[in-house]
């Protein structure tokens, strides 16, 4: 059961409480977690400039095989170039990763 949840991404539906309290976006830099930001280089501290988002730029783009420098660069990237644009592409491929059950690690 949890394997299906995972596969098809099911496990971050809690999220959605989280976003509605203000406290995440639905697009965004993912959540880091606090022992990993106290080892971030200076140059990863700008992708926490904007709220986390249950889903963004490096999720859609093979998040399994991406390293820490590149989930950086592509979140600096994604904050320096964020639009509502960019937001509903992110959301259209998140929706076909999902649907087509590649949303997993």
């Amino acid at each position: 059961m949890g394997r299906w949840l995972r596969r098809f991404s099911l496990d971050e539906l809690p999220q959605l409480f989280n976003v509605w309290k203000g406290e995440m976006a639905i697009v965004g830099p993912r959540p880091a977690l606090p022992k990993e930001v106290m080892s971030y280089p200076a140059s990863a501290m700008e992708r926490l400039r904007r709220k986390p988002g249950i889903t963004g730029i490096w999720q859609v783009s093979g998040r399994a095989e991406i390293d820490f420098d590149r989930m950086v660069r592509m979140d600096r990237a994604y904050v320096g170039s964020r639009s509502v644009l960019l937001d509903l592409c992110l959301l259209l491929l998140t929706a076909r990763a999902v649907l087509g059950g590649r949303g997993a690690y």
